[in-house]
């Protein structure tokens, strides 16, 4: 008996399909990579045509840029820049940022956006771009100072490394600090970033 054929075309509801692609995505990122996601993997676990997952976002390039964006893990820390006084956004931030990391259901996600960066140039290049927009110049616009993109800039690329050293290469002592101590350490530094005086280093 042959096995019914997938379908080819546009399935009913157009919304649903594309959303059920992307969480499909985000899924084969997290378990697979970028290298070792297929375009046929996500359209067997959505329920759809290859063709189909063509049809929404023409390649990987795009399935991957389009699932980045879809409720992405950083969005917290955009919305806590937008609460609470900026003198203290420093502590706050570095909190978020780890506890994020920690989340089992969050972390997965962040984990595979990071390998995907490092392995794939065309990745790389569109990790880099959400971050700019996303995360970066938000940031800055809270700061509202002199400086604002640099300041931004430098927190976040702290941020960045310091997640990479704790969770991806599990460096030690760094990947067992806990976690309060290590917010008590970054926090302050970040905080220089972000309102700091920065032709005064902090010692």
């Amino acid at each position: 008996m042959t096995p019914p054929r997938r379908p080819v075309g546009r399935r009913p509801g157009p919304t649903q399909t594309r959303s059920a692609i992307l969480a499909a995505a985000q899924v084969a990122f997290a378990e697979d990579g970028y290298a070792g996601t297929t375009i046929r993997r996500v359209a067997a676990a959505a329920g759809v045509d290859q063709a189909l997952v063509l049809h929404y976002f023409a390649s990987k390039d795009g399935l991957f840029a389009a699932a980045l964006r879809a409720d992405p893990p950083l969005r917290e820390l955009v919305e806590l820049t937008e609460e609470g006084d900026v003198r203290t956004l420093g502590v706050r931030l570095v909190r978020r940022y780890l506890e994020m990391w920690e989340d089992p259901g969050r972390s997965g996600r962040m984990l595979a956006v990071f390998r995907a960066a490092s392995t794939s140039p065309s990745a790389a290049a569109m990790v880099t771009a959400f971050i700019g927009e996303a995360v970066m110049v938000p940031l800055a616009r809270s700061i509202g100072s002199a400086n604002a993109e640099l300041r931004a800039t430098l927190a976040g690329s702290h941020l960045f490394g310091t997640s990479v050293a704790r969770y991806v290469l599990r460096v030690e002592p760094l990947a067992s600090l806990p976690g309060e101590a290590l917010v008590a350490y970054l926090g302050p530094v970040i905080q220089h970033y972000l309102t700091g005086d920065l032709d005064e280093p902090l010692l």
